[in-house]
């Protein structure tokens, strides 16, 4: 017998609703910060309301905090939140470029902020990143090199103004931004 998701079993738009509590933003005290903004666009380019991103990163230093106390100490919280869009798709957070972090014993990563991006309708998250602009270490970031070049400004954050930085996520189209298998 097998047995198939029904309508019933999907992810439902619950997000805002049993998640909100757990929704804040990692923010630096510091250190340089960002405000990140954007929509979250479906393949028609309607906005995807109640959906959710988790978003990792490290510290300025390049390190991942998970320890409270290290965290207070470098003036940065950790780096870890949960922010849900709005009824127009729209997200907002406000963060510290993260440091560079090594990918393997030779090649470190650009500063990057991993997003997992959740959503009704999916019952599997998905996963991709976004780049800070203007960094020459994009140019050698061993992750973003397996990503066609045409491709790559769907993970790359546009500048604004001074400390402003949109970048949106496209969940299909020509311009989909580019997902990373696990």
């Amino acid at each position: 017998m097998k047995l198939v998701p029904t309508a019933s079993q999907t992810v439902g738009p619950y997000f805002r609703i049993g998640l909100q509590h757990l929704c804040r933003a990692a923010e630096s005290t510091e250190t340089e910060s960002f405000n990140v903004h954007g929509r979250v666009l479906d393949a028609n380019r309607i906005p995807v309301p109640d959906a959710m991103l988790e978003l990792w990163q490290a510290d300025p230093l390049g390190l991942y905090s998970r320890d409270k106390e290290i965290a207070a100490n470098s003036g940065f919280a950790p780096g870890f939140a949960r922010i849900t869009t709005d009824d127009a798709g729209r997200f907002r957070f406000t963060t510290c470029r993260p440091g560079a972090v090594p990918f393997d014993s030779h090649r470190m990563q650009a500063p990057h902020i991993v997003v997992l991006f959740f959503a009704r309708g999916l019952l599997r998250h998905l996963i991709t990143r976004m780049y800070f602009p203007d960094q020459p270490a994009n140019e050698t970031d061993p992750v973003l090199q397996l990503v066609p070049e045409e491709r790559r400004g769907t993970l790359i954050a546009r500048t604004q103004s001074a400390g402003n930085l949109e970048w949106n996520i496209v969940l299909q189209a020509e311009d989909e931004t580019v997902f990373f298998a696990w």
